[in-house]
């Protein structure tokens, strides 16, 4: 009788969590997959990390340590608190845990491989407590265990180690509610005990997570030592994911433990760049040194420089997809949070007079506090912040003190990421060693007749200016071609079609992504800076050096190819009040286009494959 009350009246949670939640959709977890997930076998699950360990109680109030259910089977972890209401929160977790149980007492040989572990946050969910709440959902002969902490002391490294955020919801009178707001993740974890998946709410489902178990269990790929990679393939400039939209597609990235990389004396493509670029300029108040760089490039791969510990400068620009990210249009921060823009590569960038899509910023000190601080970056809350978190490391209390002879303050933190930054000068291109080693055969004849377009008909040049002596592709000035305004103006279509694995699309109803997306951000460009009606829509003039690796491009990522970007220009941008005048249509045929795009393609640098190693080297700064 108490379970059947307790399961009526968890019922009663869950449908009153329905009723109030009508107007958002359900997670994918609780009805069909919309597509049929890869093959069990068919893919690899490389570890992301090691499962934190710590003390819990089970429903008996017997102490355990929850490594100790951990080792002999695969581990489906999830974090619940029993009057949890929200319905795409612990009661989905608790579905989905549900019914693998169903498929398990039809699949024993896949059952006594297997132990479902459901943790409460809420040390007040007492072991009875978890005893009833498991017994409402638990049936058949698999194992299925729930469990709690003793105390509050007990639960917080363990919610730190497996990065759940946790906090606790008060009335207006500052007492505490009994709720929780907190974001769903459940883990899968082998027999080592490393983290092979995490599932988030938009991706926590019966099906894929099933197939994932079946994965691990059909071999475990991770057993044995990982293929070796050849010195062209771990050094290769990006990983730009082209083909992506091809059922045929094959990922051509890396796991990390292959991406060992030879740190390199980045110093000296500051003091003699690659041929094509002029003099390196540097701040009279921050000349380069060694020791600066290394404290930069330290810090750039720092996860500890963000609010929570988990985001790091080279999360956005990854070395090796160009500096930038070639996979999503626009950045993704902490915690997921939406960016508006595009990322920037970081080749050249201590050449840039502005910096920021938008120009607002134009030396590299300043610019470094920008994503620092930014709410949906790296988040910090304030400077100090920052600095006082640096401050608590003896590592870089040294290092601090080698480079600038002080510890870390506003000034020195930009000062040393951006001599770092200040060193990732890529050139001698297959263009430089032509047009100024006068090397004749260096650049293919597609490219030189790309050249003679570029400089000529298509009239590139008046803002991707090349000098006698070098060449930086840009005016350093700000210019409207139509494709912020174009997004401005558009209007939403009724269905939006998605792309969810590869050569896979699925046509979705723009009115269900409400739910899972925050309303677009408007974004004028330099008038949110200037206030100048005439400077809606204007964005700086980007570097053309090492753009085959970059894409997506333009400040949205709203260009998917080099091809795109050419065809853009060729139709005239698009109209508008603003538009520069410099823009209109070009006529180029497709000939033309492909000779232009090879161009392009001949601008990337010699070194890229020497500073994507050295970032390789770089450490990773992360939680002990």
């Amino acid at each position: 009788m108490r379970i059947f009350c307790f399961f009526l009246l968890w019922s009663i949670l869950a449908s009153s969590a329905i009723a109030a939640n009508d107007t958002a959709p359900l997670a994918p977890g609780h009805s069909a997959l919309p597509y049929r997930p890869a093959a069990a076998g068919s893919y690899r699950l490389p570890p992301i990390g090691p499962a934190a360990d710590g003390e819990v109680l089970s429903t008996a109030d017997k102490a355990l340590r929850l490594h100790d259910l951990m080792g002999d089977k695969l581990v489906v972890l999830s974090f619940v608190y029993a009057a949890c209401s929200d319905v795409n929160g612990c009661p989905l977790a608790t579905q989905v845990l549900h019914k693998i149980g169903r498929q398990l007492q039809k699949q024993p040989e896949l059952a006594k491989n297997l132990r479902l572990l459901t943790l409460s946050f809420n040390p007040l969910d007492t072991p009875e407590t978890m005893r009833h709440y498991g017994a409402a959902f638990h049936a058949g002969e698999f194992d299925w265990q729930f469990l709690t902490t003793r105390d509050d002391a007990a639960l917080q490294p363990i919610l730190d180690g497996y990065q759940q955020s946790v906090q606790k919801i008060y009335d207006d009178q500052g007492r505490f509610t009994g709720t929780f707001s907190h974001l769903l993740r459940v883990y899968l974890i082998d027999r080592n005990k490393n983290i092979r998946n995490i599932y988030s709410v938009d991706f926590l489902h019966a099906d894929t997570l099933i197939n994932d178990i079946k994965t691990l269990l059909a071999g475990d790929s991770e057993a044995a030592e990982p293929p070796s990679a050849s010195d062209a393939q771990l050094l290769r400039p990006g990983d730009d994911k082209q083909g992506y939209q091809q059922t045929d597609y094959r990922t051509r990235s890396l796991a990390l433990t292959q991406r060992k990389g030879q740190a390199a004396r980045l110093i000296e493509f500051a003091r003699k760049p690659p041929l094509g670029l002029p003099k390196l300029p540097q701040p009279a108040d921050n000349p380069l040194t060694p020791a600066k760089i290394a404290l930069g490039r330290k810090m750039f791969y720092d996860r500890r420089l963000s609010l929570n510990d988990t985001f790091s400068c080279a999360m956005c620009h990854i070395p090796e997809q160009g500096f930038g990210n070639n996979e999503m249009a626009t950045a993704v921060g902490i915690e997921g949070r939406s960016v508006r823009r595009n990322s920037p590569t970081l080749y050249n960038v201590a050449y840039a007079g502005l910096l920021f899509h938008d120009g607002r910023e134009n030396s590299l000190e300043q610019q470094a506090w920008g994503p620092l601080l930014a709410h949906n970056e790296m988040a910090n809350p304030s400077i100090g912040y920052v600095i006082d978190k640096i401050k608590t490391d003896a590592a870089y209390r040294t290092l601090f003190a080698k480079a600038f002879g002080k510890g870390p303050t506003m000034e020195t933190v930009g000062q040393a990421l951006a001599s770092y930054q200040r060193t990732l000068n890529a050139a001698d291109s297959p263009f430089d060693r032509w047009y100024f080693g006068k090397q004749a055969k260096a650049m293919p004849n597609e490219a030189k007749r790309g050249f003679e377009l570029f400089t000529g008909k298509a009239g590139c040049n008046a803002c991707h200016r090349i000098t006698p002596d070098y060449a930086l592709f840009t005016d350093q000035r700000r210019h409207n071609t139509g494709i912020g305004y174009a997004e401005a103006m558009q209007k939403t279509p009724e269905k939006q079609r998605i792309q969810v694995a590869p050569g896979t699309f699925v046509d979705v109803a723009t009115a269900n992504l409400q739910g899972v997306a925050g309303e677009k951000a408007s974004d004028l460009g330099y008038y949110e800076i200037s206030q100048n009606p005439a400077d809606r829509w204007s964005y700086k003039t980007p570097t053309l050096r090492n753009v085959a690796l970059s894409a997506p491009y333009m400040h949205n990522g709203s260009l998917a190819s080099l091809a795109d970007v050419v065809r853009f220009y060729n139709n005239g941008g698009t109209p508008n009040e603003n538009l520069s005048p410099l823009i209109k249509p070009l006529g180029l045929t497709e000939a033309e286009i492909a000779d232009l795009v090879a161009f392009l393609q001949a601008l990337t640098g010699s070194n890229v494959e020497t500073l994507v190693s050295d970032a390789f080297a770089a450490p990773v700064g992360d939680q002990q």
